[in-house]
């Protein structure tokens, strides 16, 4: 998945973190390095890859010049920057490494980036790609075509507020939960515990029920369209049409709990290795 979530990336059951930077995707060096030399301990890995990068420097290569100190979520949970390559940059990297996983890590990565320029010629296969991803996960058909639109009213509204010159990170983060406090009484935050997901890369909306999913789209649809009428610049503004927004999704929910007399926001959830949805 390409979401602002999709920051782990998955090789023979060994995850890699990854940001989008510069308009490519960015891996964590440390974590391809811990793969390679088959390193558990990323204490370890991190030395190997420290030592491996003296001896590029000593013999001039470039490869670790173009690598950048991009913040990525640690073990602990929090954001540290870590030293990140691009695809061009990884391959060269794994020519440094002797390792029996060199080469299928090579054809997994060229692969990897193949995927990419094509789903940048074709959205479409980056939708199909999503849509595999939560088949196999066990989602409902139903399920899965609205999130998939979700997604779609999500990447709309973000890239409105990237023309309006709000910050990618921390930002988005804040508008996202003045959208969410104002729908459903909660912050995104706030609602993961509520749902009981205590993981720090789970993402809450793969944990949603139908109505939960609708809401949020409501929430994020009304603020990219109250964004653009009232022509919103900058984060304050931004902020503003935000919580608008969200006041819509917000009395559309009231107004269908007090005819259903039933409760939109719920505890129910997809776990991994747990029951779906029903």
């Amino acid at each position: 998945m390409v979401e602002e979530n999709n920051k782990l990336i998955v090789f023979e059951d060994k995850k890699i973190r990854r940001i989008w930077h510069n308009e490519e995707w960015y891996f964590s060096v440390v974590d391809v390095t811990a793969i390679l030399t088959n390193q558990p301990d990323p204490l370890k890995a991190r030395k190997y890859w420290n030592k491996l990068s003296q001896r590029l420097n000593e013999e001039g290569s470039e490869v670790v010049t173009n690598c950048h100190r991009l913040k990525l979520p640690a073990p602990d949970g929090k954001l540290r920057e870590t030293d990140c390559a691009n695809i061009k940059s990884l391959f060269r990297i794994i020519q440094s490494i002797p390792s029996p996983k060199a080469e299928p890590f090579k054809q997994w990565l060229a692969q990897l980036g193949k995927d990419r320029i094509d789903e940048i010629e074709n959205p479409e296969l980056a939708q199909d790609r999503v849509k595999k991803y939560y088949e196999l996960k066990g989602y409902p058909k139903d399920w899965i075509d609205k999130r998939l639109r979700g997604i779609a009213i999500r990447q709309e509204l973000t890239e409105e507020w990237n023309s309006r010159e709000v910050k990618e990170g921390k930002e988005f983060a804040i508008l996202t939960n003045e959208i969410s406090k104002a729908t459903f009484g909660k912050t995104v935050g706030e609602y993961k515990n509520h749902k009981g997901l205590t993981k720090r890369n789970q993402n809450l909306r793969d944990h949603m029920t139908d109505l939960e999913l609708i809401f949020t789209m409501l929430g994020e649809k009304a603020t990219t369209e109250i964004t653009e009428a009232n022509n919103s610049q900058g984060f304050n503004e931004c902020r503003h049409s935000a919580k608008k927004g969200g006041n819509i999704a917000k009395n559309a929910r009231v107004e269908l709990e007090e005819e259903t007399k039933k409760k939109v926001v719920s505890k129910l959830n997809y776990m991994d290795n747990e029951k779906r949805i029903e």
